[in-house]
């Protein structure tokens, strides 16, 4: 017999403190995309999750993460960042830039915003100038960036990884 027993569904890991991380994404392109980033976060223990536009969630998708996340919809991201930037959150955009730091090298302060772009269009130069910083995920292949929901995954992960007790 093998000496690994299969577990699904552990129970999850117990967080020391609140995370602190607050998780902004503009209206995306698919509901799909947003259900699969709303099931991270959950899964990552994040807080709040602020989302844009007309969205429809996909309980089979998200797993009804919904439901373990304060998720706040409204019609725009950019009067929220202007709103948590003045209350001393550091923004950090999810994005290829000029300037990008390496997310491998890139230290995340404990209470930030993580801001992911739009599927296609990336994040907006109206949303890049309130930015703190930018940080990328490398490529190593084609095509030449990551899917919306991925790319999150990635990051919410590295955070995580960070910060792993909240």
């Amino acid at each position: 017999m093998s000496e690994f027993v299969h577990q699904r569904h552990k129970p999850p890991s117990e967080l020391q403190q609140p995370r602190e991380l607050i998780l902004a994404c503009p209206e995306m392109r698919s509901n799909v995309n947003v259900a699969r980033i709303i099931r991270a976060a959950a899964c990552c223990g994040v807080g709040t999750m602020i989302v844009c536009g007309n969205v429809k969630i996909d309980p089979r998708i998200s797993r009804e993460g919904e439901q373990h996340l304060d998720l706040q919809i409204r019609r725009s991201l950019l009067p929220v960042l202007k709103k948590l930037k003045a209350d001393g959150y550091p923004l950090i955009g999810l994005e290829q830039t000029s300037n990008s730091e390496n997310i491998h090298e890139y230290t995340f302060p404990r209470r930030c915003v993580l801001v992911i772009g739009h599927e296609r269009h990336g994040i907006t130069e109206e949303v890049l100038d309130l930015l703190d910083i930018t940080v990328e995920i490398p490529v190593w292949g084609m095509p030449f960036s990551y899917n919306a929901a991925t790319a999150t995954c990635m990051a919410l992960y590295e955070y995580c990884r960070q910060f792993p007790d909240g």
